[in-house]
Formats: structure tokens, sequence, C-alpha cells
């Protein structure tokens, strides 16, 4: 089974972004290689949904966390490589045939167009297998007793496969002879191409664990722990989220007798950054990355949907009530599949009014309160929904986010403590600005005129 997610959830996590813009993909890919960063993509956009897959991964990363190892291998090569092994059309095969007088005697054979890109192709791969080489004997011992020896194996056993040993043995120095490029063309590119491609895979894979596992070092984060679906739980520890700087690290933990977090907090105490920091551990853990936070075990999830910056759906006619409704019902439907989710909603009902937003809070909390299968992490400003839910639900735990007032100035904590919290301080806030003063300035303005 694969985990369960959605364009919203990356969208709110921000797992992804726009290219170029700031975004959890961008902060963890610092691949040095095309390929690496085509895997990355797709590690990112299918996490994870099994105990041990989960694990093994965060090992293999743990593993090159620990040796602090450089990627051994000059990108320019693996470029040579790929584009040598793309020239897929058989009129580009050279032959012994083609070996003119003109050829021999001018030797300037790499200024023709297909021939320089199939010799520097070549002589790439070589590079390529020796470098592998050379690598794989630093850390054969020390990756023995790791998961990433299975991997390291399938590496070895190409290295020293009969079809390609050639390619080992051959200590390229200087020009390779025309004859020699003619062979060694028919055999990698024609011949054993699929035995090559399988090992720049695994080459773009080390690319990745390496550069994940200095993320993590640089970073100062934690390789989190799977448990088994059936635990139900979360405990994770001084978790931030990694896109904020300066972000205030919280502690959580979640379990079936206190399955739903239901969180209050003022306007700008920090509860959407709180919600988004515990989705992206949750996210990234279930890829078996690293995370911002300094302890963390979780339970495996079939998947997890966010709704945190929902858009209006303008284009369908519908308002932004209609379009929150729409989403609860996704998710109801998700729900009644019997899956264990982790379900984040950041304000209830905010598109509508205030009675109708507090039943609603109320209504849609207690039937989440009935499956215990699954985690959610609910926020609201309306305070009185948490007392009703106080008394009809022993499976909430009720934390807020503080804010400290400095006279008529609001300071937040952004720590989480627990509770629910009376703070209402948006009139305040409105004041400080001066909005009011603003709008009564231009009132007589108007009227002097």
């Amino acid at each position: 089974m694969s985990f369960n997610t959605d364009k919203q959830t990356l969208d709110d996590l921000n797992i992804l972004g726009r290219p170029g813009a700031g975004s959890v993909f961008n902060l963890y890919n610092n691949t040095n290689t095309r390929g690496g960063a085509d895997i990355l993509e797709k590690m990112f956009l299918y996490p994870l949904s099994d105990v041990e897959s989960v694990n093994e991964r965060s090992r293999i990363l743990k593993y090159f966390n620990s040796i602090k190892v450089k990627f051994p291998f000059e990108t320019e090569q693996l470029d040579s490589a790929e584009i040598y092994l793309n020239m897929k059309d058989p009129r580009t095969k050279l032959s012994h045939s083609d070996n003119n007088l003109a050829r021999k005697v001018g030797n300037l054979l790499s200024a023709e167009g297909d021939y320089k890109l199939i010799y520097n192709g070549i002589v790439a791969i070589i590079g390529i297998f020796q470098s592998l080489n050379t690598f794989i004997s630093t850390i054969k011992t020390s990756a023995s007793q790791t998961p990433y020896q299975k991997e390291m194996e399938g590496m070895m056993a190409l290295l020293t496969d009969e079809d390609l040993q050639v390619l080992l043995k051959d200590k390229y120095v200087g020009k390779l002879s025309y004859t020699t490029t003619v062979d060694y063309d028919d055999l990698i590119r024609f011949k054993f191409s699929h035995k090559i491609r399988q090992l720049l895979s695994a080459i773009y894979h080390l690319d990745v664990y390496i550069s994940i596992a200095e993320i993590a070092l640089k970073r100062g984060y934690i390789f989190p722990k799977a448990l088994s679906g059936n635990e139900h739980a979360v405990r994770i520890t001084g978790v931030y989220h990694p896109l904020v700087n300066n972000a205030v690290a919280n502690t959580i933990n979640i379990t079936p007798e206190s399955n739903i977090i239901f969180l209050t907090g003022a306007n700008m105490a920090g509860k959407s950054t709180f919600m988004k920091s515990l989705g992206i551990a949750l996210y990234l853990a279930h890829m078996g990355f690293p995370v911002a936070a300094s302890h963390m075990e979780f339970s495996i999830r079939d998947g997890m949907y966010t709704t945190i910056n929902l858009p209006d759906d303008l284009s369908s006619g519908n308002s932004h009530f209609y379009a929150e409704v729409l989403r609860v019902k996704k998710v109801a439907k998700e729900l009644g599949q019997s899956k264990n989710l982790f379900i984040i909603f950041d304000e209830l009902f905010r598109g509508t009014n205030v009675k109708d937003a507090y039943e609603g809070t109320i209504a849609i909390t207690e039937a989440f309160a009935q499956k215990r299968n699954c985690m959610f992490l609910v926020s609201t400003h309306i305070i009185e929904a948490g007392d009703i839910l106080r008394e009809s639900c022993d499976n909430i735990n009720f934390v807020y986010l503080p804010t400290k007032m400095n006279g008529n100035i609001p300071e937040y904590t952004y720590t989480i403590e627990p509770g629910i919290t009376a703070d209402r301080h948006g009139m305040i806030i409105i004041n400080n600005e001066g909005i009011l003063d603003i709008i009564k300035s231009r009132e007589n303005k108007t009227t002097a005129l």
C-alpha cells in the first residue's frame, strides 16, 4: 500500500513549491547530479508506508551521515556518460571499416561531432567504473553491517561482471585508439547498456544518500524511528519548522487515548506554523529522511491530509465555506476506508458565520474522536467549542499557544501549553495599527471639502 496524500497537502506544507522558490524539497536538494535530483523528487512525491522500508532508508542515510564522505564522482563525467548513452540512433554506431587513412593520419577523430560525444562518453564511463571501484574499497568494511550492503554488493557485481570487466582493467591513460573505441562503443552502447544504466542508477541513489546525510549533519536534524502502524502513536520532541528562521521548537505526544490535538491561540500566536512543522516532520519521516527535531518516533500512517491554506474555488462558483465543506467531505471519505491517517485542519469552517462554525467544529471533531486509529490536529478561534468537547470526548488533548501582553503590545512565546486559551487580541492589533484613526482622518478631510 502506498502513502496517500494530495496536492492540497503538498501545497499547504510547501513540500515541492515552485521551481527556484523556497520549499522543503529545495531545502533538501543538495544533489550533485541530475539523476540524483530526479530520484530525490520521486522520493518526495511517493513517501513510504511500511515500517521496514522507512527504517531501512533511514539507516542508510544515518550510515552516510556517520562516515561523512563526499560524492566521489565528477558531474561532468556523469553528464558525458548520459549524453553518450542517449545516442540511440544506430547510424551513429562506429565501425572498424570507417578507420580510413585521413583519420589515422590526422588523429583528430574527436573533432567530429558524433565521434567526439562517443569518445568522451566511453572515457567518462571508464573513469566512473574506476572511481566507483576505489570508493567501494574505502567503505566496504564499514558498510558491511548496514542496509547499504545490499546496494553495494549490487554495484560490485556489475563492476566485476565478465561482460564489463575490461572497463575496470583498462587503466586509461592518454588517448584510446580508434579500434579500441569501436570495441568499447559496441560493448557499452549496444550490447550491455542496460547494465551501465543499472550502475548509474545506483550512483544517483548514492548521490541522494550522501547529499541528504550532509544536510542532516549541517542542520543538526535527527533520524526518526518508524513504529508499527498498530501503535497509533507519535512522540516528537523539539520539532520546529525547517523553513522558518529562528523557529521555536515544540514537543507533542499523540496516542489512541489522546489522538486529537485541539489547538487554540490568538491571531499571530503561531498555530499555522506549529501545524505545518508537525505535518512536514511526519511527511519527511515517512520518506525515511532526517527531520527538524531532537527526537521522533512515529507509527506508520497510510496517508496524510491537511487543510491549512484552502483556496476559494471561484472557477466553479463555490464560496469559501462550500470549498471547506467539500474538503471535509473528501477527508470523511478517506476516513471511511479504514485507513490509518494523519489529518490537519486549521480553523474548521472559517468561511461561515460564528454560530455555524461553532456547531460544525463540535460536530466534526466529535466524529473525528470516534476514529481512534487516526490522528488529528484541529485548530480554532472558537474557544467555546473546546468547553463542549471537553465534556463529550475523553481522547482530546487541549493545547494552546499563549500571548503575553506587554502593555498594549502582544508578545508571543510560540510554545504550546496545555489547556484552552481565552486570548482574543484582534481589536488590540487593529487599534495598534491606527486603522480607525486613519479612516476617521479621511472622513474629516472629506467633510472639510
